[in-house]
């Protein structure tokens, strides 16, 4: 796991993201439902930027098995160009990113399977489909010298984790903020982390960073942990999650043609 006491960089200052008028009611009402959870229940696992990972029992399975990943993503990597943009998929990250040096390989998306993904990764789709709660599990490839500016996500109902598959030298340089908190990416290591803490990630190497990217339920004690399953439920019919998956199919329709 990385270093937590590395320098603290400086967040660049706030920047206003703009929504499509969907998607901001969605996070408007997803905002006073979160504040609902903090009120009534507590997170089983606390409140903090990082967590420790061996408060999860799946992390220890994921890093044990991190070099099959490593195989079925090396075979994933030998046509990395035609691996979608992370905004061709969710047009709203184009917030975040506009160029070709973050690039997505999904297996899940809030719970819907991508078959055709699943199906070239037959061992990392059985390993992340056992991970309790998992909503979410894609590739996510970072390219060098690439900056994810700080941003937060849009529910504290989940937690992230990311298993290192790639890690460049040297790795401080490979690192992402979280609140106030620096720590890289090492390989075949699990890192959690909460999300609706402002962060942003550097890759300031000259390799590619590679994890496996998870969002997992976060445990929360009762009622938080019911009205959080409907929570999510609602978060899947939106049309942010539907506007994303019609991407994706576009894009498989486009490989097979």
């Amino acid at each position: 796991m990385g270093n937590t006491n590395e320098s603290v960089v400086v967040p660049a200052p706030k920047r206003k993201r703009k929504h499509r008028p969907s998607v901001a009611i969605g996070l408007w009402i997803i905002k006073r439902l979160e504040k609902a959870i903090r009120h009534y229940s507590a997170s089983t696992v606390g409140n903090t930027p990082f967590f420790d990972p061996r408060m999860f029992p799946w992390a220890p399975k994921l890093e044990a098995n991190w070099e099959t990943v490593r195989k079925e993503l090396d075979q994933v990597l030998k046509n990395q160009d035609r691996i979608p943009n992370f905004q061709d998929i969710s047009k709203d990250q184009k917030n975040l990113t506009q160029d070709d040096r973050w690039k997505t390989f999904f297996l899940y998306g809030y719970g819907y399977k991508m078959e055709g993904n699943c199906a070239l990764c037959p061992e990392t789709t059985k390993l992340v489909e056992s991970v309790p709660g998992m909503y979410t599990a894609f590739f996510s490839v970072l390219a060098p010298g690439k900056h994810i500016p700080p941003h937060r996500g849009p529910y504290n109902g989940l937690l992230r984790a990311h298993l290192g598959l790639i890690v460049p030298e040297p790795k401080e340089k490979c690192r992402i903020q979280v609140g106030d908190q620096t720590q890289h990416w090492e390989t075949g290591k699990c890192m959690v982390f909460d999300d609706t803490y402002r962060h942003q990630v550097w890759n300031d190497t000259d390799g590619t960073r590679v994890v496996l990217f998870l969002d997992i339920k976060r445990p929360l004690a009762w009622p938080g942990s019911l009205l959080n399953r409907i929570i999510l439920q609602l978060i899947r019919w939106s049309p942010y999650i539907q506007d994303a998956r019609r991407n994706h199919r576009a894009w498989e329709q486009g490989l097979e043609r």
